[in-house]
């Protein structure tokens, strides 16, 4: 069961919108390999709008995610692409239907 999600807003600087996308088609092989991540989605929600939105079967699970390498490479890589620092939303998941 699905319980536990994050949602991150990313805000590209001018000029990084294509290695933001490259870094985020990049992350999927590393959200793949985290068995605590049940779903996995980067999304662009304009020229310069980005997020990223997780699910986790509980708190354990969402923890590892934000202790883990996609964390690690968007704090790293923050000050060269992203306007501020990503913000990160925590979400309890009501309901949930996966493949």
């Amino acid at each position: 069961m699905t319980t536990k999600a994050l949602y991150a807003r990313l805000e590209a600087k001018p000029g990084k919108e294509a290695a933001v996308e490259a870094l985020l088609r990049d992350a999927l092989a590393l959200a793949r390999a985290e068995p605590a991540t049940t779903a996995w989605f980067a999304i662009r929600m304009g020229p310069t709008s980005f997020g990223v939105f997780d699910a986790f079967p509980d708190e354990e699970g969402r923890q590892a995610h934000l202790d883990g390498e996609i964390a690690r490479i968007l704090s790293e890589r923050a000050g060269e692409l992203f306007e501020h620092p990503p913000a990160i939303a925590e979400f309890d998941v009501l309901a949930a239907k996966l493949p």
